[in-house]
């Protein structure tokens, strides 16, 4: 027989399980399938699913409508909480329409916050002539409930130039419509434990610039004195000179392979008071206007016009979070070369009983930065022929463990990971040639261990970004000229053990195009264009979808899928 302490503090343990390692609701969710996908569409097409729902009564509240992007001025917004659906919430999910008149335009950044919360970070698909592009992103923002409890204030931060440059007409201007569905909990839609406290990094005043390896963005906290576990959502934006980052070549190299330096390597370092927290890999992004736009007409690379942040757990920190001191929490890029946006939000889970906590980092492993090997084979001709490879590679291998004592007795909590990077840059460069051939991987793998009462949990976790790419530029002994095109993105994602209790994602993009230019260097057309796009989720609470995309010519040829994963 038990009695009633006995069940009190195994509820209570169960919570804590939960606010430790995250929950979804109890309850089977709906996956909205996404219109299909019209074939003989140029418009853009995706096939990944909607964010899965419980069924039933929602609210929707919208953020703004028909908001005009065509200068690069910040856009406030106001928010006011759902008056027909009070929290706490089953799901939120943030949705977001895009349009851009056709014309000409390039490919743009759009960052929208809310109560200092990132909402969405994520790229806009280039216009044509013939072409006004429009597209749906969501985004589940459940674990930002407690943002969503009050009214708030938002910016939408979208620069777009309209307007003469250089001789060319810009005039595609892009609207968006943005909206917060909520979900009402239920009996059977019960709410998840979501953080008490969530700390926008830098905040509704946009992403964080880091031009250099040593540039640093850091925020000062002080945090409630009864944090029990934090996380960090990252977001880490390849721009300008850094675009095509991973075509970066070691600097002694850089001149003699025509290309960027700082290598083909970049990763994300996150600090607590400057000691290291933890890493986020940089995902290899490509937008719909880099290396070839072509290659992205009508099916966008990975995550491109919606990036996915990356959870960093800093739990092992609770302890020293909450000693009631201010803390700085840092994020840099490792090899930055002008430059980085970066944004991220801070979860932070208290204590349901106590009001103070206490605890601290028991062992830290993690080096402050990355130490790159680098093999180079390049050798350069008598007829100054430029060919070899370069070969990029870092291991690292760590684990941070702290403690808190909370009303349930000490928790220790230990992060456990991996972090592999390794990349091959192949040259054949001469007078009448230029040739890259980039194979890439990076693999993050591990998991945390979480002890209480000497019982001991371990929630494993596996990211892996396999990416080839590569262009050929020929001139043709009557000076015409040609440049093909490939890319191999993937996106493959392992959460917990193997098995009913485990969930997985794969997303891949394969594209390819050619592109022509006169002896005068003008573009006169592409041939070839062709991609196709594979997502396949399984989840034990949504089950399994499968999609499969194909294009040609710039317009889309197959859709296959959407309901299930039936055949695959």
């Amino acid at each position: 027989m038990r009695t009633l302490s006995q069940l009190r503090r195994n509820r209570m343990l169960a919570a804590a399980f939960v606010a430790l390692f995250g929950a979804a609701s109890l309850s089977a969710q709906v996956v909205l399938v996404p219109p299909k996908p019209v074939v003989g569409s140029a418009n853009p097409a995706s096939a990944t699913p909607r964010v899965a729902v419980p069924g039933g009564k929602s609210c929707t509240v919208a953020l703004f409508e028909n908001l005009e992007f065509a200068d690069y001025n910040t856009k406030d917004f106001t928010y006011t909480p759902p008056s027909g659906c009070p929290g706490p919430w089953a799901k939120v999910v943030f949705t977001a329409d895009f349009t851009v008149t056709s014309g000409t335009q390039y490919d743009r950044t759009g960052q929208f916050f809310l109560g200092g919360a990132n909402i969405f970070f994520g790229t806009t698909a280039e216009p044509s002539s013939t072409l006004s592009p429009s597209w749906h992103v969501e985004r589940d923002v459940t674990d930002l409930s407690s943002v969503f409890t009050a009214p708030q204030a938002g910016t939408a931060i979208l620069g777009n130039f309209v307007g003469i440059s250089n001789g060319v007409d810009y005039d595609g201007i892009i609207y968006a419509n943005a909206h917060l569905i909520f979900y009402p909990a239920s009996f059977r839609d019960r709410a998840p434990i979501v953080p008490n406290l969530v700390v926008g990094l830098p905040g509704n005043s946009g992403a964080a610039t880091l031009n250099t390896s040593s540039s640093v963005y850091t925020q000062n906290v002080t945090l409630p004195t009864n944090v029990i576990a934090a996380y960090l959502d990252v977001t880490a934006q390849s721009q300008i000179d850094d675009e095509f980052w991973y075509t970066c070549v070691p600097n002694n190299l850089a001149t003699e392979l025509e290309s960027c330096g700082n290598t083909g390597f970049r990763e994300t370092e996150i600090t607590i008071d400057g000691t290291p927290a933890g890493v986020a890999p940089v995902y290899p992004w490509i937008y719909t206007g880099g290396i070839d736009p072509f290659l992205w007409q009508p099916i966008p690379g990975v995550q491109t016009l919606n990036f996915v942040p990356y959870r960093v757990d800093l739990t092992p920190f609770a302890g020293l979070l909450a000693d009631g001191s201010t803390h700085a929490v840092g994020i840099q890029v490792y090899n930055a070369d002008s430059y980085f946006q970066a944004a991220a939000n801070l979860l932070v889970y208290t204590d349901p009983f106590l009001k103070k906590v206490a605890g601290g980092v028991d062992s830290n492993t993690l080096t402050a930065e990355p130490d790159p090997d680098i093999t180079n084979t390049i050798t350069t001709s008598s007829s100054g022929v430029v060919t070899g490879s370069v070969v990029t590679t870092s291991k690292r291998k760590y684990s941070i463990s702290g403690h808190v004592s909370t009303s349930l007795g000490e928790v220790r909590t230990t992060v456990n990971r991996t972090v592999d990077f390794a990349q091959t840059s192949t040259f054949n460069i001469s007078s009448t040639q230029d040739e890259q051939d980039i194979v890439q991987k990076t693999v993050v793998e591990g998991d945390t261990e979480t002890s209480v009462h000497g019982f001991t949990t371990r929630a494993p976790v596996s990211f892996v970004y396999p990416f080839k790419v590569g262009y050929n530029y020929v001139v043709n002994a009557d000076g015409t000229s040609y440049q093909t095109a490939q890319s191999d993105q993937q996106d493959l994602v392992n959460i917990g053990y193997p098995g009913p209790l485990g969930s997985s994602l794969s997303n891949t993009v394969v594209s390819q195009d050619t592109l022509n230019f006169d002896a005068s260097g003008n573009f006169t057309g592409n041939t070839g264009a062709k991609s196709s796009q594979t997502y396949v989720s399984i989840d034990p609470f949504t089950g399994c979808y499968s999609e499969k995309l194909k294009s040609e010519a710039g317009v889309l040829t197959a859709a296959v899928g959407g309901e299930g994963c039936r055949g695959w």
